[in-house]
């Protein structure tokens, strides 16, 4: 099944869409990624989806990524006498650790680092930016503030501190279960919520190992000022707006978005936007003009991915909001000017042999009209190479390692094909041109250039281009 897109969609399974035929569809419709978000439902259910997942991978015959999103740390007030307060403009407010239910004076914050982190002048902000409060006066189990702005505040509901690194771990107990029972179960990928600082990121590697990706949520300012180390340790990055959106003011999510997705093109590593990109059509079947623009915007950019999360873990119209983002990428790519403003904001390759190949495929094949580029690759990196050159023509990731081909499933412009490894020129060039012509990317008679490394199935050494004419 071929996509007539190179920008892929990632989309979060819930309640809506936790059957085979459900699931089905939205492959069918244009899924590529399928995330599995851990701070909803139990194990059992996650374990039961991705299992539905892998059935489709073997009717279809096409690789296709899990994602495994963990919760991270969550900051929450206490509960309130009556389970509501209304808090006024200017007024006092104390959280403390005591565990009584707060009212229009008080409430319980039952997070002691947060209280370490705190200084005078430092803002908190509740029910997702909501009601901000100024600390005052602050020690290790309270803070006095003054309420900036106020509103309706009720049971346990979420805390942020966006001036300030918390001393936590972005793995809490829970987040560890779920991290060995998503790698036991066979996920793809390992999103990082909570992630602060490059330590954070090197931690989970430590449990995570090479058994699946690393990719890092940016969902915190902080991560912002380590953001080349984050990105450095990380094998993909999520630009998620939704907590930056509460954070930091809005207007500065769009540039910083922006940012985010050209380090991540300069240093080859997948970007996936996410957060209420057609967040309408939970309820509705068309999108307003202004999500369709959004979605647009980080195709125009570059991005790797673009993610539906309630539209379709809960919403009404899965299906249709995944049509939908297909057809709005797809519109998108048959602009005139979308591939020279990607070329024109592309970082310049590194001095390798392997990234000099890459560039030349690209290079070579728009040059003599190509039909694709057949990139054979075992790690994943020559295929992530050729990704980061934004080609326009299609990429055929060709690898013996399937856990290689669904976490490249993620990866821009790439249809990974899982076959078997080459052992020559002859066996490179004849499995190249049947399967361009088998996966409908090419006819007898047209062009097609091959990358591969010499010795074959060796990871990273990516040292041969060559042209092939594919026939009968």
């Amino acid at each position: 099944m071929r996509r007539r897109r190179a920008t892929k969609i990632v989309a979060t399974l819930g309640p809506a869409t936790a059957t085979p035929e459900k699931i089905a569809a939205l492959f069918e419709a244009g899924v590529d990624v399928f995330r599995l978000n851990f701070s909803h439902g139990v194990q059992a259910d996650h374990k039961a989806r991705l299992d539905i997942v892998r059935a489709l991978e073997k009717t279809t015959g096409r690789s296709i990524g899990v994602m495994a999103d963990l919760q991270g740390p969550k900051l929450r007030v206490g509960t309130f006498a009556g389970g509501r307060v209304r808090l006024a403009e200017g007024a006092a407010f104390r959280l403390d650790l005591d565990k009584a239910a707060g009212d229009t004076q008080r409430a319980s914050l039952p997070h002691p680092e947060v209280f370490a982190a705190l200084t005078p002048e430092t803002d908190l902000l509740l029910d997702d930016g909501n009601i901000r409060l100024r600390v005052e006066r602050c020690g290790k189990d309270f803070a006095e503030t003054r309420v900036i702005n106020g509103g309706n505040l009720s049971d346990r509901k979420g805390v942020n501190v966006p001036n300030a690194v918390l001393p936590l771990s972005p793995l809490t107990p829970k987040d560890r279960a779920d991290l060995a029972f998503a790698l036991d179960m066979g996920a793809d990928w390992i999103a990082l919520s909570f992630v602060q600082r490059p330590e954070d990121v090197a931690e989970a590697r430590k449990l995570i190992g090479n058994r699946a990706g690393v990719l890092v949520k940016l969902e915190k300012p902080a991560a912002i000022t380590k953001l080349a180390d984050i990105i450095d340790l990380s094998e993909a990055v999520m630009v998620a707006r939704g907590d930056l959106g509460v954070e930091m003011p809005p207007e500065d999510v769009p540039p910083l978005q922006r940012r985010i997705i050209g380090a991540c093109r300069a240093a080859g590593k997948p970007v996936v936007v996410a957060t209420q990109m057609l967040e309408s059509m939970m309820r509705v079947p068309v999108p307003t003009r202004a999500e369709a623009s959004d979605v647009a915007t980080a195709v125009y950019e570059g991005a790797d991915a673009v993610m539906l999360s309630a539209e379709t873990a809960s919403g009404e119209y899965p299906v249709e909001a995944v049509k939908m983002m297909d057809r709005i990428i797809r519109r998108v790519q048959a602009d005139p000017a979308y591939f020279p403003s990607l070329h024109a904001t592309a970082a310049a390759s590194d001095h390798t042999p392997s990234d000099a190949i890459s560039t030349a495929a690209g290079m070579v094949a728009h040059t003599i009209g190509a039909a694709a580029i057949m990139s054979y690759t075992t790690s994943g990196a020559t295929g992530l190479r050729a990704a980061r050159e934004r080609p326009d023509v299609p990429v055929i990731a060709l690898t013996s390692n399937l856990s290689t081909a669904r976490r490249l499933a993620i990866a821009w412009g790439l249809h990974c094909v899982h076959t078997a490894d080459v052992n020559n020129f002859t066996d490179m060039v004849q499995k190249a041109t049947q399967t361009a012509r088998e996966e409908g990317f090419a006819q007898m008679g047209q062009r097609i250039v091959i990358t591969a490394g010499v010795p074959f199935g060796t990871p990273g050494a990516t040292n041969v281009l060559r042209i092939a004419w594919v026939d009968a």
